[in-house]
């Protein structure tokens, strides 16, 4: 099993927290992502840098990811190609994309898109806070206990 991070967008505090844990169950992590990331490297991290353009990182985690692999990402469309391709997907708030969940996220994801692209606006998410990385924290090291 290895981790794979869509990491142009992963918060640095949840960056911390895999890279403890990778390093505590030696595991393998790649972080991919298309502006070179640094620090946080050892024998069990390592980056991809992609060229820049929509859902290039996206793709280069589908390619290289097999079946029972942990992808973290917020990305709902690259989150619903994981567990389509029988892999985990964990978000930076400690939530699991499933087959029972995705369809629904996906869908309010794009009504969300047609709302801005109305000129309606959405707002975004709320900032990551501590019950947030708490959270991902939990649910990480439960489903590590697994390996």
């Amino acid at each position: 099993m290895k981790i794979y991070v869509d990491a142009d967008a992963c918060p640095a505090v949840i960056l911390d927290i895999l890279s403890r844990a990778v390093f505590r169950k030696k595991i393998y992590m790649v972080l991919v992502a298309n502006r070179l990331r640094t620090g946080n490297f050892s024998q069990f991290v390592s980056a991809i840098t992609v060229p820049g353009g929509p859902d290039v990182a996206d793709d280069k985690i589908v390619e290289l990811m097999e079946a029972g692999d942990l992808v973290i990402t917020a990305d709902i469309p690259l989150a619903s190609r994981v567990v389509e391709k029988k892999g985990f997907a964990l978000n930076p708030r400690g939530e699991f994309y499933t087959e029972e969940n995705i369809r629904a996220r996906l869908s309010m994801r794009n009504f969300m898109d047609e709302l801005r692209g109305s000129g309606v606006d959405t707002g975004g998410p709320a900032s990551l806070n501590n019950k947030h990385k708490q959270q991902f924290s939990q649910a990480l090291d439960k489903f590590l206990a697994k390996y």
